[in-house]
């Protein structure tokens, strides 16, 4: 890669925290295995004038969702599940599901399998107003916030099976919508694995991995380095504290939910690995995580036609389709920017970013805390100064 030309995303997260667009940011891009440049600006505490580095801890938000596809992943590759296998033979809340249609109640007509929760084609939503679906899910997250910190705390297979009970915004597999489908597919990782989920993740893809920084919370001893979360407002950067989706702000405590939607916390270096043995068919400096074949199922899209027509509601997603929890590139001339056929990722509520490029073996990581971020117009500028970086 132009090294020299790679620099110019040092000037764009340079000019993210000189207007107080975010509090800190880093990046990296590696190709080949080979770092190819790390760049990093601004604090990941403002007050204690603490700089953002490399072992800043963050949380992932929704990035924490392709880990909980390779989960899965590992689960089918092993045989003990089916991606047809109905929700409810592992999760009861999820028996007699029932869908709102102009305010009458009808009963689903294809039960939700497993395969829906991973192309987030199952009906199941986030919280919002656009729908019963959404009104219902804001009060569930409602409760399991009010619950957090307290001995009644959640559990993830309760909230699974909770979340089973509300109604669907649409007929499993009609098309797409975003929600708390990955959730719901922790909580089938627990039922299989006779484990809790952060336990499975640990044993499976974390530790031979070497990934010590990435947990569902922040023991004490690393707190210090947990990046503090802001919100840009006109009075400037300042602190957000609430429990977002239910994951606790502070991350001190081992959290009773472990939510496979937006539960865990890592560093731009622990993440690295995991999207490397991606990029490396399934292995990584040594650790065999899954088979090759696995790795080609999971970064495939799967989504008919018919469920991409809710896909294309996403401004950010032009140019891409999804299946198994990641957008994937199909038509990079579509895109609101640079892009290759098959590049896959996901990002997060607070500006986490995360892509893979295996027709240029190539990972780009952004990591950052700001408030309802996602895919941003400074995403993509960093993304066109990489893919235009290329030798080629």
């Amino acid at each position: 890669m132009n090294r020299d030309k790679l620099r110019g995303i040092q000037e764009i997260l340079k000019e993210m925290t000189d207007k107080a667009y975010a509090s800190g940011v880093s990046c990296m891009v590696i190709q080949h295995g080979e770092e190819q440049c790390y760049f990093e600006e601004g604090y990941r505490d403002i007050d204690a004038g603490q700089k953002m580095t490399r072992d800043t801890i963050h949380r992932l938000y929704s990035m924490t969702k392709p880990v909980t596809s390779a989960a899965v992943m590992l689960l089918l590759e092993e045989g003990k599940i089916d991606l047809l296998d109905q929700v409810s033979e592992y999760l009861v809340g999820f028996r007699n599901q029932y869908v709102i249609e102009r305010g009458v109640i009808v009963p689903v007509k294809q039960p939700m399998t497993i395969q829906n929760l991973l192309n987030m084609t199952s009906g199941l939503v986030y919280l919002g107003e656009g729908n019963p679906a959404e009104v219902r899910c804001e009060k569930l997250i409602e409760e399991v916030k009010s619950k957090l910190l307290t001995d009644h705390a959640m559990t993830t297979v309760e909230i699974a099976n909770r979340a089973g009970k509300l109604p669907l915004a649409f007929m499993p597999g009609t098309t797409w919508q975003y929600g708390l489908s990955a959730d719901v597919l922790g909580a089938i990782v627990e039922v299989v694995s006779g484990m809790r989920f952060g336990e499975f993740l640990a044993k499976r893809i974390f530790e031979p991995l070497g990934m010590n920084d990435t947990a569902f919370y922040v023991p004490q001893d690393k707190q210090e380095r947990l990046a503090k979360v802001y919100r840009q407002t006109e009075r400037g950067l300042v602190k957000e504290t609430d429990c977002h989706l239910g994951i606790q702000n502070k991350m001190e405590l081992p959290p009773a939910f472990e939510s496979g939607g937006a539960g865990l916390c890592s560093t731009i270096d622990d993440y690295a690995k995991f999207t490397q043995m991606l990029l490396g068919q399934g292995s990584y400096r040594g650790a065999h995580i899954m088979a090759p074949q696995t790795v080609k199922f999971m970064t495939t899209a799967h989504v008919t036609s018919a469920q991409q027509r809710g896909v294309e509601t996403w401004e950010s997603l032009a140019g891409y389709t999804y299946g198994n929890l990641m957008r994937i590139m199909n038509d990079p001339g579509a895109g609101a920017g640079f892009g290759s056929v098959g590049e896959y990722g996901w990002d997060g509520w607070l500006g986490t970013y995360m892509m893979n490029d295996p027709a240029h073996d190539l990972t780009m990581l952004i990591m950052q805390q700001r408030a309802d971020s996602g895919t941003t117009a400074y995403t993509r500028r960093i993304r066109n100064v990489m893919f235009a970086s290329l030798d080629e």
